[in-house]
């Protein structure tokens, strides 16, 4: 159980109805709404098989309708989409984390796809029980938002968020986005919610050598 009063994902205060919770109602939705946009026939890991092609995603020609893939492939692409890329793999990881809890279930028969969404589905199901006992669901939030971005950047063509960097009270500089939910700062430990990060002095630019 969570014995601070703040979520450990975007470190707002915890409601009342809150309390003892790992995580807030408004990550626990962005954590299943990134689940549910991964998964399924029309989700983003299913759509990565129309990316294979060069030039697919970024403005290029249209893949044509057969079921092979031209050569060469876009090896980023085809990287989220082997057994232990970083769509597949991590979810696999977490299931099977929270199967030692009794929480889950592992299925490593079938498809990519199928073994996708299973524990996509398996793990938004027992979300709750995991945003209310499970410590790291933080780490876990990060890395499903991580997979989320991977794919949509591969299928929209959709740059990576601009860093700005924000000065710390202690004089260490954070690299943050318009995204970012919470941070801790490595020089001083602090925690930063997502308004209060952004609420930071710009840094100052260091000049240039000579």
């Amino acid at each position: 159980m969570n014995e601070s009063a703040e979520c450990l994902i975007c470190h707002r205060g915890l409601h009342a109805d809150e309390a003892g919770r790992y995580a807030c109602r408004h990550c626990t939705d962005r954590i299943d709404g990134n689940l549910r946009a991964l998964a399924g026939p029309d989700g983003l890991y299913a759509r990565l098989g129309a990316q294979l092609a060069p030039g697919a995603g970024n403005g290029g020609p249209a893949v044509s309708g057969s079921r092979t893939a031209p050569v060469p492939l876009r090896l980023e692409v085809l990287n989220l989409m082997t057994a232990g890329g970083p769509v597949l793999g991590p979810l696999e990881t977490w299931v099977r984390d929270w199967e030692t809890h009794g929480w889950a279930e592992l299925l490593e028969a079938g498809t990519l796809q199928q073994r996708v969404d299973h524990a996509a589905r398996t793990l938004r199901f027992n979300l709750e029980w995991a945003v209310a006992h499970h410590p790291a669901i933080d780490e876990f939030a990060h890395e499903i938002w991580q997979m989320r971005r991977q794919c949509q950047a591969q299928i929209t063509g959709e740059r990576p968020p601009r860093r700005i960097p924000v000065a710390c009270p202690c004089g260490a500089v954070l690299r943050v986005t318009l995204d970012t939910t919470g941070v801790q700062c490595p020089g001083c430990t602090a925690q930063y919610g997502h308004k209060e990060v952004l609420r930071l002095p710009m840094a100052e630019r260091r000049p240039a050598a000579a």
